[in-house]
């Protein structure tokens, strides 16, 4: 396991504007932008966006971003036959 400060890219004396972050229920986090996220591996991840979301289900195929693939997927009902053509 990481040290504390080996994890946090920024350390704490860092002073700046504070970051949104929006917890979405069963969706990303939404993080106000440019975004910088630490991999796993330790590779960074940067989006210069205006905002971002972050996936936390891990099944994006653009992880770390997310690409709402933690959506159910239905597919629409077949339009009923009509049994009386004119």
């Amino acid at each position: 396991m990481h040290s504390p400060s080996e994890r946090d890219p920024c350390p704490v004396s860092a002073v700046g504007p504070a970051r949104r972050v929006i917890l979405e229920p069963n969706g990303p986090v939404l993080v106000e932008g440019p975004v910088e996220v630490v991999l796993d591996d330790g590779t960074v991840a940067r989006s210069d966006r205006f905002m971002v979301a972050v996936c936390t289900c891990r099944r994006s195929r653009t992880y770390p971003w997310c690409d709402t693939s933690h959506r159910h997927r239905e597919r629409p009902a077949a339009p009923p036959e009509d049994r009386n053509p004119s």
